[in-house]
């Protein structure tokens, strides 16, 4: 019986702490908008990884390739789909992480320093952690109602 008490008290801490309000910023886009931010972080999250690991074998110029292709040309391939639907501060922050990753891939060609541009990496990924603390992405879904109304 204690067992199965404490069991009850631990689920009860638990479900607590889960329900705690979430501060951060609700965006609220459609499933194929935010099927497009989620791939766009996965894209920048797996490309930090490559320079992260270049940087690890001290190939400066696959570095400034990693970097490149996160830069503001990466941004603007599919930006259009989001204009209006974002904060125009989510948008300056997104676009402030591709500048920087432009601004990487330069000095990394140029200065070919390691440090330099970990350092630079790491202000960058600042920017990453403000975002993720700020925001959260919901799905705006129609109820079956709404779907119907709407067919006919």
């Amino acid at each position: 019986m204690k067992i199965v008490i404490a069991c009850f008290f631990s689920m009860v801490a638990v479900v607590a702490q889960a329900n705690e309000l979430d501060k951060r910023q609700i965006l609220e886009v459609n499933a194929m908008q935010r099927m497009h931010i989620l791939v766009e972080m996965r894209a920048l999250l797996s490309g930090t990884q490559k320079i992260l690991h270049s940087l690890s074998e001290e190939n400066m110029t696959a570095v400034a390739q990693h970097a490149q292709s996160l830069g503001t040309r990466m941004a603007h391939k599919t930006e259009g789909q989001l204009n209006g639907v974002l904060p125009s501060e989510f948008m300056q922050l997104g676009m402030s992480v591709h500048r920087d990753f432009d601004q990487i891939a330069m000095d990394a060609e140029s200065l070919k320093d390691p440090k330099y541009t970990l350092g630079q990496l790491s202000k960058t990924m600042k920017k990453c952690v403000a975002c993720h603390a700020t925001y959260q992405i919901q799905t705006i879904y129609q109820s079956n109602a709404q779907n119907l109304k709407s067919s006919h």
